[in-house]
């Protein structure tokens, strides 16, 4: 009888079931991360996916458990997603993070999980920390947070990117005890083929859906010059060949065309920042169709507050001076490009996350910024292919996407600038057909 009532209802064009939970949006304009054209419409989500979408009225059985959204003519826009975050490490202080047990660090990063979300970035690929737990505890609803994508500890050669020992940590011995943040998985030191294929494993082993080397020098560390090119072939190949055994791939900090070159010889699949590449790199970074996750870094009120004169602040400077070109290379040529903030221990930078992708507005129209946040940082998540924790489709408004959905005041397609101000904006925020936040009501 159950069978035949569903049945009725579904010729009848009704779309919702007993037992499920259904949310259907009403009168939006809708934009689907994909086209810049936006349609007028509504939207049936039924448990955590989108059911239908539709120019004309979705009826629904009004006996069912159905909460209806007028959502006045309002922007739908699919949930943003950060390519590059660090949830651990984005707002708490670095000395901080670097003298604090791993417990309280990740009690300070759910805070950070949740504010993220709250700006409407339902997804973020973690790229160095002890975030795995975080992310189970996120899906297992015990707390508030995006999806998460995270790679795990670091991998770094010493001296690397990833080298956050003491001066006095030399010489090591070799299978000698590990420092505190290499034991909590907050970053791992490993040097020769062996070593890096064996800290791949170890991650993948724990659950990282693609994994992190350091391929050259860092702002933020003190070892290691801007211009060091770091690990061999050997060893890039021995994470890469570890992470496609799998089914997934490897990515690389690096700034300089060496750095970058020497990594995409080696296989790895995407980059972080490269910043201070040439239009040599860039060109073969389009040839070979590898990923350039770039950030909006400038010597600007988001920088990073390194001590004025300190070699820190020097590389910064060094830094910052190539993002213009590497955009316009990247642009010329036709690269994958990705969005990624990249914000650590700075909470007030950390909650400029919206406004960082504002910025890109100097390079992109606001449409190809929506569909780089969206649809296209989605094309790279699944790059982890089998790893992928999220099977269905993200950064989209489409039947079977997952409902990870925003309500903007305002056309941002028209005014980018309201992404920076989600707070007032930011009328509704969804995630996983679960609402966290209405302004409507």
């Amino acid at each position: 009888m159950r069978f035949y009532l569903l049945l009725v209802l579904a010729c009848m064009g009704t779309y919702t079931t007993y037992g499920q939970k259904n949310i259907l949006i009403n009168n939006v304009e809708i934009f689907n991360g994909k086209d810049e054209a936006t349609i007028k419409g509504n939207v049936l989500i039924v448990d955590n996916l989108i059911s239908k979408v539709s120019t004309t009225p979705i009826p629904v059985n009004r006996r069912a458990d159905t909460q209806i959204i007028e959502g006045q003519g309002k922007f739908l826009m699919p949930g943003l997603i950060d390519a590059h975050v660090h949830l651990l490490m984005e707002s708490i202080p670095q000395q901080v993070a670097m003298s604090s047990d791993v417990a309280y660090i990740n009690l300070f990063a759910v805070k950070s999980a949740e504010n993220q979300l709250m700006r409407g970035f339902t997804s973020v690929r973690d790229l160095g920390g002890a975030s795995i737990s975080l992310k189970k505890a996120i899906d297992q609803g015990l707390v508030k947070g995006p999806r998460v994508y995270p790679s795990g500890a670091t991998i770094s050669q010493t001296g690397g990117h990833g080298d956050f020992g003491m001066p006095t940590d030399v010489p090591r011995q070799i299978g000698g005890p590990m420092g505190y943040l290499e034991q909590t998985g907050m970053t791992s030191v490993a040097d020769g083929a062996d070593q890096v294929l064996m800290r791949t494993r170890e991650n993948l082993r724990q659950g990282a859906t693609q994994i992190k080397l350091m391929a050259g020098g860092g702002v933020a560390s003190d070892y290691d010059p801007l211009d060091v090119t770091q690990y061999t072939e050997a060893e890039f190949r021995a994470a890469v060949e570890a992470a496609e055994n799998w089914g997934t791939y490897v990515t690389v900090h690096a700034y300089t065309p060496k750095a970058v070159q020497s990594a995409v010889k080696a296989g790895v699949k995407c980059v972080e920042h490269g910043q201070l590449i040439d239009e040599e790199t860039a060109q073969i970074l389009a040839e070979k169709g590898i990923w350039l996750c770039l950030q909006p870094f400038l010597d600007d009120e988001d920088a990073i507050p390194f001590k004025e004169g300190s070699e820190n602040r020097k590389k910064q400077l060094q830094m910052v001076a190539g993002t213009e070109n590497a955009y316009n290379y990247a642009k010329k040529h036709g690269v994958k490009v990705a969005f990624g903030t990249d914000a650590l221990f700075d909470a007030k930078l950390a909650s400029r996350q919206g406004a960082q992708l504002a910025k890109l507005s100097k390079w992109y129209s606001p449409y190809e910024v929506l569909k780089m946040a969206t649809s296209t940082n989605a094309e790279l998540l699944r790059m982890s292919g089998p790893r992928n924790p999220y099977p269905n489709a993200l950064g989209v408004i489409e039947e079977g996407a997952y409902a990870d959905l925003i309500l903007v005041d305002g056309n941002p397609i028209r005014n980018l600038d309201l992404i920076a101000n989600p707070g007032e904006k930011f009328l509704l925020i969804m995630k996983d057909g679960e609402i966290y936040k209405n302004k409507l009501n």
